[in-house]
Order: structure tokens, then sequence, then C-alpha cells
């Protein structure tokens, strides 16, 4: 037996009080002085273990900074322990709190987001924003699942991964995803089991819109004509729009063209953004809508500012702001997402007051555009690798004011931390947003004055 298996051997039982959640969900303890041959006091990162428990665990792993164990038993359950709503939690990755009552989640992802300003950027925020929050079930507009024809079950599985393991989670429903497809998984599991190619087909994207739900096959083989015939039925079956995927992004096509446009409606501001299958958009359409308030409140643009938003998308923040009669300049690597942005703008009568630039904001400054230019107030809403790159150059367009949506509260700290240090500004306020519930994920709002 190799050394590398040798610590892959469960060790134990022990005991453990968890004392932290660590970011990615797991309960976070120390290896007990019983456990002499992994180095007692060193962090150990348990699954399904929370703050305030005492659990018995079996020691999975030892590395030399930390060790992992598999939850046997809480010995001394937390209060904010609940039964997960979801049969599948625990075994199904899809989730990894369903166990944490979900006001104890907002608490533990809001404590992340301050500690990382604290820890990384050197700051904390004047306000604590209050978390914004919406349906914890049913929520999941946008999903990628996986699919994998299994002989000895005898059908094909249709989910998301196992949690900690490479295969497709046996599961018969999703209580995330709207209840229109994660209800009724056993339907798109059966009707791909009849195809000739079922086991050439690795993932299907799950969109929905406000009257029509689309599901992108990614598909290693063509379909025969039988196999479009029972791709024509699943789309009657579960009302549903199918494209197909051959190849790249550039490749989807509908089944029956033309296809539907697919969207989502911002009321507040009475705007619409239509998006293709495979389009990025917030995952929950309700804590969307108020994280669109939100920011657009904390901004507070008057009619005629110049607001430069970088990594504008589609349009999600951008509409709302021309509605409001500003003058927006929108900034979006991916050309595609910049032509749908315009087109939205163009259908609703607001392109007249925006401006789109297709860049790079990863990439070297010389290829933008906005630099060197006069703007009043900013919008970001980066990736998770945040928008370092872009500082300077914000900061020089003389904005005194700037929302920053983040879906990672390190590089929103790292990032919270620059602005103030070496460009004058103020962290006025930070909050956190639900827009995963029962994930670990941590989506998050800052905001930065320049001073008055």
């Amino acid at each position: 037996m190799s050394r590398r298996s040798r610590r892959r051997v469960p060790v134990g039982p022990f005991e453990t009080a968890i004392t932290a959640l660590a970011n990615d969900g797991r309960g976070i303890g120390r290896v007990p002085e019983a456990d002499a041959a992994a180095d007692p006091g060193k962090v150990m990162f348990i699954d399904g273990a929370l703050p305030g428990e005492t659990v018995r665990y079996m020691r999975t792993r030892n590395r030399p900074d930390f060790a992992e164990g598999r939850l046997e038993a809480v010995l001394k359950p937390s209060p904010d322990r609940v039964e997960p709503p979801c049969e599948h939690a625990g075994y199904c990755g899809g989730c990894k709190l369903q166990h944490l009552d979900a006001a104890a989640q907002l608490r533990e992802k809001q404590q992340q987001m301050l500690d990382a300003l604290q820890r990384i950027g050197k700051l904390s925020p004047g306000r604590v924003l209050p978390p914004l929050e919406g349906p914890t079930l049913g929520y999941r507009r946008r999903a990628r699942l996986s699919v994998r024809d299994v002989p000895a079950k005898g059908r094909v599985l249709v989910g998301f991964r196992e949690r900690e393991k490479p295969y497709v989670a046996d599961i018969e429903t999703c209580a995330v995803l709207v209840p229109e497809i994660g209800q009724r998984l056993p339907i798109l599991s059966e009707m791909l089991g009849r195809l000739s190619i079922r086991d050439q087909i690795p993932q299907v994207e799950v969109a929905v819109g406000y009257d029509c739900a689309a599901l992108t096959l990614r598909c290693l083989r063509p379909p025969t004509d039988a196999d479009r015939d029972v791709l024509l039925e699943l789309e009657q079956r579960l009302n549903a729009q199918v494209f197909l995927q051959p190849g790249g992004l550039d490749s989807v096509e509908p089944l029956q063209p033309p296809a539907r446009p697919l969207g989502y409606r911002l009321a507040d501001d009475a705007v619409e953004v239509r998006f293709e299958p495979l389009d990025f958009t917030q995952i929950n359409g309700a804590v969307n809508e108020k994280l669109v308030t939100q920011a657009l409140a904390e901004l507070a643009p008057q009619p005629g500012d110049r607001v430069l938003e970088l990594f504008a998308g589609l349009g999600n923040f951008t509409l709302p702001l021309a509605r409001r009669e500003a003058r927006v300049h929108a900034v979006e690597g991916d050309a595609g997402l910049v032509a749908r942005a315009a087109s939205n703008a163009a259908r609703q009568g607001l392109d007249d007051r925006i401006t789109t630039e297709v860049a790079d904001l990863f990439g070297e400054p010389g290829g933008w555009s906005w630099p060197g230019r006069s703007f009043d107030l900013a919008l970001l809403d980066p990736p998770r690798a945040g928008a370092a790159e872009c500082l300077d150059a914000l900061a020089a367009t003389g904005v005194r004011r700037i929302v920053y949506v983040s879906c990672h509260p390190a590089t929103l700290a790292r990032d919270a931390g620059r602005l103030v240090r070496d460009h004058g500004f103020g962290c006025e306020a930070a909050g956190v947003i639900d827009m995963f519930p029962h994930t670990a994920h941590v989506e998050s709002m800052a905001v930065f004055d320049r001073g008055r």
C-alpha cells in the first residue's frame, strides 16, 4: 500500500468541538490529543458539522497543514441545525448547507464577508447593509446538470455530482431548482434514456425565463431522426425548448427553429432583459430584482450623471440606470453579451443613453477606450477574479461613488483595500446577498465614496 493510500484510510473515531464554518461550508475543529498521529491541535475540516457542535468523526486525510474528517455522529447539536428540506441533502453536491437554518446561513456569510474585509482589506464598512433575501427553495433558474448513462441502474442519471465524488447523484427531485424542472427530473431521465446517443450527452444546461425554459444538451454525436422525435416529445412534456450544442458556445442551435426568446423582467424599472440559453444571468430572479434596486439606491444616479459600468454583461444594471436617465458607458469582454445588451437597450428605447464597449478588462489598459474620460459614478460586477486590473484607471476617471457587486469575498476585500489605501475612497457600506441559499457561495455588495 502506498503512502498516499495509507493517508486515505479512515482513522478513529475521534471527537472534537466545531468552532467555525469554513468558506466551503465545512465545519472547522482541531485534531484532538487522542489522534496523536495527526499532530494534535492541527486544523480539522469536517463536512456536515456546524459551529458550536461536538461531533464524532473518522479522520480520512492528514496533510501537513490540516486534516479532514468524515462526520459519524453529532454528539451535541447546534441550535441552528435543522432537518434538510431535500431528501438528497448530504449526498448530492448541489447544496452544502441545507442542515443549517437559513437565517444562520446568512449570519455566517455576512461574517465571512466582514472578516475578509478586515483581514485582507484592513477596513470595516461604515454601514452593514441588511441582507437581501428571497425564496430559499425553488429559486434556481440556471443550472448545469450532469448526465450519465448507467447500465447497471438501467437508466440515465441526471443531476448534480455527488458530494466530494465524480459520480452523478442518483436523485429524483431537486428542491432548489425551479419546480418545473427540479420536480420533473425523472421525465428528463426517462426521455434521455430513450435516445440512441444517451451515452454521448455529458450535460444539460437549464435556463428559465419568465414564460419559457431552455434545455441545452451537450451532444458529442449528432442525434438521429428518431432521437429528434424523442426530443420533440421532451419539449412537449416539459414545456421547454431543447437546444443542441455539438461544439463550442457558438454551436448552440434550437431543435425547432426559430427559438422563442428567453427573458426576465425588472419590475421596478420596467425593463426586460432577453438572453440566450448559455448566457450568464443571476440564478435567483427574486433576489436579483432586490440586488438591482439596492445597487441603484446606493449609487443614487441623477438625470444626466455619467456612469461607467464595468463587467456589464447583458444589461442587468445598464438598462435600469438608463431608465433613470443616467448616461451609461457599459464595458464587457464578451462580444455576444455586448451585442445582446445593445439589442435590449434599442428594443426598449434606451439606446440613446447607453454606449457599449467590448474590452478584456483583465487585459492591457491600452485596449480600452474609457480611461482618460470623466465619469461621475461607477458600477462593477466582476467574476470571482475581481477587478484588480481596472482599479487604477477607474479611480483616474474622477468617479465620486462606486457600487461593487462581488461573488467572492476575498477578491472584494483585496480590491476594497486598494480603493481605500491607494485612491482615497471610504468604504461606506457593505452587505451580503442571499443569491445562493443552501450553498457556501457568498454574494455581496460594497459601496465606496470619495468623500464630499
